[in-house]
């Protein structure tokens, strides 16, 4: 298993990634355009983890910003998904930890995530992962 920084040619997958986590059918031409416009910004990090033959078998994306309450630029994790067949296999805690390590590497500090409150298993691999569950989050639809 290996680690690499996501490319243009791995929409697809990540696409399909997505779909699965979020149970849903996204536009694939609106997904291309922000996954693309995304793979540019250089305050985003994403990665895909691959099998020994190459195959993408997991991704995570993370977004930094500079928050003026942390006084630095603190990354969140925004997707973190495994394919099916490599679930339980430490793929994940894999891609977290190459993550962190390129975090620390360009001298970050801080590492955010949040999750859906119905993904108790996901909860439970960020506490086994060393995240503190330290906030709530609320969300309000505009439209």
């Amino acid at each position: 298993m290996t680690t690499r920084f996501a490319t243009q040619e791995d929409v697809r997958v990540v696409y399909g990634f997505i779909n699965e986590l979020e149970n849903t059918v996204f536009d694939y031409d609106t997904f291309e355009k922000y996954y693309f416009e995304n793979l540019e910004n250089k305050n985003n990090i994403y990665l895909v983890a691959t099998d020994t033959v190459k195959n993408v078998i997991g991704f995570c994306s993370s977004h930094g910003q500079i928050l003026l309450h942390h006084q630095c630029m603190v990354f969140e994790i925004q997707e973190l998904f495994i394919a099916t067949d490599y679930r339980d296999k430490k793929v994940g805690r894999f891609l977290l930890q190459a993550l962190e390590d390129i975090l620390k590497q360009q001298g970050h500090e801080l590492l955010e995530v949040t999750s859906n409150k119905r993904r108790t298993e996901a909860h439970r691999f960020y506490i086994n992962n060393g995240f503190a569950e330290s906030h709530f989050k609320f969300t309000k639809k505009l439209s």
